[in-house]
């Protein structure tokens, strides 16, 4: 059976697996972004937190944790932390890309305003802060920390490689692994980690995470390009509006003779976008196989992600985090 055949989406079931887990990282998502003195705190954080997200990264950590027999309980407050860090960059990510609309529903800068928004993401990362270090676990805490770092690191770096033409497919790789992948391996990472799994294992869930994290952003770079406002909870054409150099139109501009690349300068790096621009960039992509050879680099990061999974222990959860890399593609194949 395949991952389209099967009755319920593989992220479902690991939901229903961690149904549970999941209940209790909530119950802590809501006490922690509670404030006494500023309202403003869990307003704009239930909006973003409550907007029907799938929580996917927490699960991961949970799925982790569970997949090795941990019987708890800190895995819950390391999956809250994830879902913190990731909540907080959120909002500073519609801050600086200016967005208005997020998982189909408008902005909290759009919403209240973009001080908001910065200052309600700063408290979500010293809650995350907080969180972490109560297992008391040095080496988990040195994972999510170094992963806000470089979260952070790969956030800057796009800034000025999203919009330059000589950004390649190796710096656009490493913006992937900071602003994406770093996440999805830290919350597969600690799992392992506070679950006191072997080094070949913990390495395994890591590996597990990285290829499925830039899995995900390739995917999420093609529909953006290709994909239903519906399905994908932002406008077709956001990226290239907001003049971002993703997969597809780096491996474009790569084929492109001397017009094409004058076009990708005006559009890209000058920002000057006319009507019809946006059809011109999809028929550039089409021209040059762009959408197609992105397409099966994420294929081949989500084999690597189903590949990483041999070394752990057979196991349901195992089953449902290979079927989920499959599905990631999926969306795309």
């Amino acid at each position: 059976m395949t991952v389209q055949d099967h009755p319920r989406k593989p992220l479902d079931r690991l939901s229903d697996a961690l149904a549970d887990e999941m209940e209790a990282v909530n119950a802590l998502i809501r006490e922690k972004m509670a404030s006494e003195h500023a309202p403003r705190i869990p307003e704009v954080t239930a909006h973003l937190i409550e907007a029907g997200g799938k929580r996917l990264r927490p699960m991961l950590t949970l799925a982790a944790a569970k997949m090795l027999d941990y019987p708890g309980p800190w895995h819950i407050h390391l999956a809250a932390t994830v879902e913190f860090i990731h909540t907080a960059t959120l909002l500073h990510d519609d801050v600086v890309d200016e967005s208005r609309q997020r998982r189909g529903r408008p902005t909290a800068n759009l919403l209240w305003d973009n001080k908001s928004s910065v200052l309600v993401g700063d408290y979500l990362f010293a809650r995350s802060f907080q969180l972490m270090v109560a297992p008391g676990n040095l080496r988990t805490l040195e994972i999510l920390s170094n992963a806000s770092a470089t979260i952070a690191e790969g956030e800057v770096l796009q800034l000025t490689a999203a919009q330059d033409l000589a950004t390649d497919e190796r710096i656009y790789l490493q913006v992937v692994r900071g602003k994406t992948a770093a996440l999805f391996s830290a919350a597969t990472e600690v799992g392992g980690v506070i679950a006191g799994a072997p080094e070949p294992q913990v390495r395994a869930l890591f590996d597990y995470g990285d290829a499925l994290g830039i899995a995900f952003q390739i995917v999420d770079d093609l529909l953006d390009y290709g994909g239903a406002s519906e399905a994908i909870g932002k406008n077709v054409g956001d990226d290239f509006r907001e003049r971002k150099l993703t997969l597809p139109v780096i491996k474009a501009v790569a084929k492109a003779d001397g017009a094409e690349r004058a076009f990708w300068s005006r559009v890209i790096e000058a920002g000057d976008q006319r009507e019809g621009d946006l059809e011109e960039a999809l028929r550039l992509l089409s021209r040059h196989g762009a959408m197609e050879a992105a397409r099966k680099d994420a294929l081949a990061h989500a084999a690597r992600a189903r590949t990483a999974l041999e070394a752990l222990p057979p196991h349901p959860i195992r089953d449902m985090l290979r079927d989920l890399a499959e599905f990631v593609v999926s969306r795309v194949a």
